[in-house]
């Protein structure tokens, strides 16, 4: 059962990040991807205060899992811990928070522009 629950909190943790990174592009997802920008942000920023610059509940309950696999020295994140384990190398933990911030950003930013002003520009024949 451990295992299974490892694998499906990994799917919703891609899933999540995909989303957060793409669903910008689709005029049909795009309301819903800036709710979920806005709920990661929140988590990173707000519930950061309490458990941690970037906190993220998801990666928390698989870590929980992880560690009752018998897995050790999980770092923070979830992005840092697949980059390590895809490339068979340790990435730098500040270069690996710097691409997450920066993309995020990136797609946050893109959201607004398609949710409010892309809208208006159509909208008004500019």
């Amino acid at each position: 059962m451990l295992r299974f629950l490892d694998i499906l909190l990994t799917i919703v943790h891609l899933l999540v990040i995909g989303f957060n990174l793409f669903g910008w592009i689709w005029p049909r997802t795009r309301k819903a991807h800036l709710v979920c920008v806005l709920l990661t942000a929140a988590s990173w920023l707000v519930l950061g205060i309490w458990f941690g610059w970037g906190y993220c509940p998801i990666t928390d309950w698989q870590w929980d899992v992880k560690h009752k696999l018998g897995e050790q020295n999980l770092p923070n994140s979830f992005i840092k811990y697949y980059a390590d384990k895809l490339a068979g190398k340790e990435f730098d933990t500040g270069f690996i928070d710097t691409v997450t911030a920066v993309s995020f950003a990136v797609a946050g930013l893109l959201s607004l522009y398609v949710n409010f002003f892309l809208k208006k520009r159509v909208s008004s024949g500019a």
